[in-house]
C-alpha cells in the first residue's frame, strides 16, 4: 500500500515537471490539488485496511486459541470415554466369570 502513495507522488512530480514546463500555471495548480486530494483519499483507504487486516488477525488469533481449547476438552472427554469402556468392559468380565462359575457347579 506504501508503493501505491510512492506512486501517487512520482506521477504528482511528473505532472507537475511537464506542467511547469507548458506554463499553465492555474490548470497546474489545480491538477496538482486533485492530486493532493486523491493521495489523501489513498492513505485514508491504507489506513482502513490496515485497521481492518489488524482486527482479522485478532479476531484468527482469537479462533485459534477458542479451536485450541476446545481440541483439549474434546481430548479430555476421549480419555473419559475410553476409561469408561475399560471399566465396563471390566465389569463385564467379572459378570461373564460370576456365570460360568455359577453354572460349573
Amino acid at each position: 500500500m506504501n508503493k501505491t502513495f510512492q506512486t501517487v507522488t512520482r506521477a504528482s512530480a511528473i505532472a507537475l515537471a511537464i506542467m511547469l514546463t507548458t506554463g499553465c500555471a492555474a490548470e497546474l495548480q489545480s491538477q496538482v490539488d486533485a492530486l493532493n486530494a486523491r493521495v489523501d483519499s489513498l492513505s485514508s483507504d491504507v489506513a482502513r485496511a490496515q485497521s481492518a487486516a489488524d482486527a482479522a488477525g485478532a479476531s484468527a488469533s482469537e479462533s485459534r486459541q477458542m479451536a485450541s481449547g476446545a481440541q483439549s476438552t474434546a481430548n479430555q472427554a476421549l480419555n473419559a470415554a475410553n476409561q469408561s469402556q475399560a471399566c465396563c468392559d471390566a465389569t463385564n468380565e467379572k459378570i461373564d466369570r460370576m456365570f460360568q462359575k455359577g453354572m460349573s457347579k
